[in-house]
């Protein structure tokens, strides 16, 4: 797999029946390895070990339903409540994070009212400040860190 614009990270890896798989702390089982999941793994690596997010309140890859239809988020960090904090959209390495992605995230934040968003392909990390009241959401540089945040 293809490095990445994120610190490195240990990662265990199994092999079976000619496929790779990446173990998921979260999940806490082996996913087979694609190139959105090496993403999606960076991405949980760097909640837990940079953000310093407790595994506790981070959810991996669960079904929503938007305006009826069931989709999948990649990735949410809770607040201690059960609000969703943060909603995270990975993409591979090799798609280009577009308006359409953003808008898909948007659509899918509709329903989850997360506070902050971040769109990803590894490469290229967006990070969005969620401002409901004026329907639209402001652009950062990084992610709040867990410690010493006030829910």
């Amino acid at each position: 797999m293809q490095k990445l614009n994120f610190p490195s990270y240990a990662f265990r890896f199994k092999n079976s029946e000619n496929k790779v798989s990446i173990f998921d702390a979260i999940r806490k089982k082996f996913i087979i390895l694609t190139p959105e999941e090496w993403v999606r793994q960076h991405v949980v690596n760097y909640l837990l070990e940079e953000k310093k997010y407790p595994k506790s309140l981070i959810n991996v890859e669960k079904v929503l339903l938007v305006n009826g239809l069931r989709k999948r988020y990649d990735v949410v960090v809770f607040n201690p409540d059960g609000s969703i904090f943060i909603l995270i959209e990975c993409k591979a390495p090799e798609v280009k994070i577009s308006q359409a992605t953003f808008d898909q995230i948007a659509r899918y934040n509709m329903t989850l009212e997360a506070e902050f968003l971040m769109v990803t392909n590894g490469l290229n990390h967006y990070f969005c400040l969620m401002d409901f009241e004026n329907e639209k959401y402001e652009f950062l540089r990084e992610l709040p860190n867990y410690k010493g945040l006030v829910f």
